[in-house]
């Protein structure tokens, strides 16, 4: 137990106190403070052009479509719509009138032009833009909404209502709210959820790759500094696996801890501090995970990493640089990519076929089960049954990673074959 405890603490300090750790540790502070005020301020910044009005409409409707579009681009009946000039045409009118439009566009007179064929006002036709700013997503998405108004008030008005409840009806906008239900009770808003859990999901993701990535290096590095040579003769090869897998996961769990208590306290802060700036901005809410469901979520990660460190670490091993890492870790690499390519089926059918069936394989198991926490409600059972699959896949790897690590610990030269790296697990004692 002394040699292990010796080997998990070189092995941590060693890494937190690397420039490299402190880079990384700052990293994920700033980049939480980033995703909570830069929207915001984004928003506050981003707006319709101030001229996005200063366009020629070309209304073949028949209807004053054009009429109607160009005071609701100007503000409403009270608006300057000079700005804003209006072609009445006929059909067979707006090739020439098109024409004219766009040599206006093309010396910068206007804009841009409002195609308006007599369809559009029957919903059976599409208006067409043309313009300077029309790669801006903000001005298109402003002109969409001016003429799809304009053109539910003119279907209303023509089906007999007065024309001031049709502006009324048509501007109206029902915005659908989601709360999550589950077993304990109400489980907060479910879009909010959904985030969460995307974010919990990535995250594992990216913490697990990251740290099982530095174990594979750790041993590499000692193996082409001969270092490994020293160090077994004192310490057995499982210990100092062992030892290596548990001290960079305690670099990996400070770090998480670092960065979650950083962004508590950037959480707690964001309102006051929009609030002063007179930055609009709607509350965060966090769901309301409960502590078992936190706790989960943290033995999840351990044994994810546990299991991935331990892979990373016998390819380190068998390998003597690192282009031959890059090449001998991609079957490693491929099982956790593959378990991130399942976070979006999962997200929209937390309880389908797939979701279940990522939940109880231990290679994908450290990402799905906490994705489906975070979404929906586990039985004891299911939680049982993924768990114990992950802890016998953790021993497993562990064991083999262990005898291909004390062996291929001290060779060098030629890279082993598979049938080598079987005969080293199988006669290994």
């Amino acid at each position: 137990m002394a040699k292990l405890w010796a080997v998990i603490k070189r092995e941590y300090l060693e890494r937190v106190r690397t420039k490299w750790f402190l880079y990384a540790t700052v990293f994920g502070p700033v980049l939480f403070a980033g995703l909570m005020f830069l929207p915001p301020w984004l928003s506050r910044k981003s707006k319709t052009s101030e001229d996005i009005s200063r366009i020629v409409i070309l209304d073949a409707t028949g209807a004053g479509l054009g009429r109607r579009v160009a005071l609701d681009l100007n503000g409403g009946l009270f608006g300057d719509t000079s700005r804003t000039r209006v072609v009445e045409a006929t059909e067979s009118q707006l090739p020439d009138a098109e024409r004219r439009a766009t040599a206006q566009v093309m010396r910068g007179d206007v804009k841009g032009y409002l195609v308006l064929d007599p369809r559009v006002a029957s919903s059976f036709g599409s208006p067409k833009y043309a313009g300077s700013n029309a790669t801006s997503p903000l001005d298109m998405s402003e002109l969409q909404r001016v003429v799809s108004r304009q053109v539910t008030v003119t279907q209303l008005e023509r089906a007999g209502i007065a024309p001031d409840r049709a502006e009324r009806l048509a501007g109206r906008s029902v915005q659908l709210q989601t709360e999550r239900l589950t077993a304990t009770g109400r489980g907060g808003s479910g879009q909010v959820n959904i985030i969460f859990a995307f974010f919990v999901a990535f995250l594992l993701y990216i913490s697990i790759f990251i740290y099982g990535q530095n174990v594979l290096r750790g041993v590499m590095e000692e193996k082409q500094t001969r270092v490994a040579e020293v160090v077994v003769s004192s310490v057995p090869a499982t210990t100092l696996l062992e030892g290596k897998v548990i001290g960079v996961g305690a670099v990996g769990v400070t770090q998480l801890l670092i960065w979650i208590a950083t962004s508590a306290t950037l959480y707690k802060v964001r309102g006051p501090v929009l609030s002063r700036f007179d930055i609009a901005h709607t509350q965060l809410d966090i769901p309301d995970i409960g502590v078992g469901v936190a706790a989960l979520l943290v033995i999840y990660f351990l044994l994810g990493y546990v299991f991935y460190a331990a892979l990373f670490a016998a390819v380190g091993a068998m390998v003597s640089s690192e282009q031959e890492a890059q090449q001998v870790q991609m079957p490693v690499a491929s099982l956790l990519i593959a378990s991130a390519l399942v976070i979006q089926p999962i997200l929209f059918a937390p309880d389908g076929g797939l979701a279940v069936a990522a939940s109880l394989i231990p290679f994908s198991a450290p990402i799905a089960v906490p994705l489906r926490l975070s979404v929906s409600s586990l039985t004891a059972t299911d939680i049982a049954f993924s768990l114990l699959a992950l802890v016998i896949a953790c021993a497993v790897a562990l064991r083999i990673a262990g005898r291909i690590y004390r062996t291929g610990l001290l060779m060098y030269g030629k890279r082993p074959t598979l049938g080598e790296v079987v005969r080293w697990v199988r006669l290994a004692r």
